[in-house]
């Protein structure tokens, strides 16, 4: 057994937090980006397009995150392509968090009044520019607090990459708890520091839905 300092095991924990924040970063950006791209397809108008990624969204709500991270770090290397896990944890977390933006965002675009398409339509507006001009300018005002409110779901589920090796917050904790055999502490600190990540995203979500008068 080593013998570790509470703020030993804190300093450490908070090094590796980092990295938690870092691939929450990545996964939020890069997940939001693919999911306006996904959301578009979805409420457009060609039914093909937006049953696959009705399909899409399906399967990634549908199975287990940490099933999609064994998936892409075992079974890529058996295509022949090695990857490291802050590559697999990044492209699953972002995968993701894609299939669940989509499907908040689309609620939003849905709730906006039919009214709205049809007199953006009589003033022959495009498609495109219904969305950009009139329809998500308005979503947008719902959509900030439930976004803000998913990713401290995103922040948690990094912990899943543990799994694969990633380094993250939780990895540490793991690796300090076999070399110290104090679980109840450095666990504790662990819990810690995830709270005080996830606590203050969770009040500005609170905040913005009160600001913008969402419920009205």
């Amino acid at each position: 057994m080593i013998e570790f300092s509470t703020w030993d095991m804190l300093r450490g924990l908070m090094l590796a937090a980092r990295w938690t924040l870092a691939l929450s970063a990545i996964a939020f950006a890069c997940g939001g980006v693919v999911a306006l791209a996904l959301l578009v397809v979805r409420v457009g108008r060609v039914p093909w397009a937006a049953r696959a990624v009705a399909l899409y969204i399906e399967v990634f709500q549908g199975t287990p995150l940490l099933m999609q991270l064994f998936l892409v770090f075992f079974g890529l290397p058996l295509l022949g392509l090695e990857v490291s896990p802050w590559l697999a944890a990044s492209v699953c977390l972002t995968l993701y968090t894609s299939a669940y933006l989509t499907e908040i965002w689309r609620g939003c675009v849905e709730a906006i009044p039919h009214g709205q398409w049809e007199a953006s339509s009589s003033l022959a507006m495009r498609y495109g520019e219904q969305l950009r001009h009139v329809i998500l300018p308005q979503a947008l005002r719902i959509a900030i607090a439930p976004t803000v409110g998913f990713s401290v779901q995103v922040v948690k589920s990094t912990a899943l990459a543990s799994i694969i090796g990633f380094d993250e917050l939780t990895k540490t904790g793991t690796m300090l708890t076999n070399a110290t055999f104090q679980p109840f502490t450095v666990y504790g600190l662990v819990a810690l520091l995830y709270f005080a990540a996830c606590y203050p995203l969770s009040l500005w979500a609170r905040h913005l839905e009160r600001k913008l008068h969402v419920a009205h």
